[in-house]
């Protein structure tokens, strides 16, 4: 897979993993953590809030990688 390909890719990829970890994030709060204090549940949308930047830095580095014919060039 080339890089052009990879980046099409993941201009699809990157948008939906996102929308679903916001939906799982949701659906957590609503099921599980509902009735928490004030302050687990300022903790949780901190961390749920940034937890989506991990999976999102993976896809990107994938993205970015160079294709295999172009590390041969000097």
């Amino acid at each position: 897979m080339t890089q052009s390909q990879r980046k099409l890719a993941g201009a699809f990829i990157l948008p939906g993993s996102i929308i679903v970890y916001a939906i799982l994030a949701v659906l957590i709060y609503d099921y599980v953590l509902d009735a928490l204090p004030t302050w687990a549940l300022l903790v949780y949308f901190a961390v749920a809030g940034m937890g989506w930047t991990l999976p999102a830095m993976a896809i990107i580095r994938w993205m970015a990688r160079p294709d295999a014919n172009m590390t041969d060039r000097s």
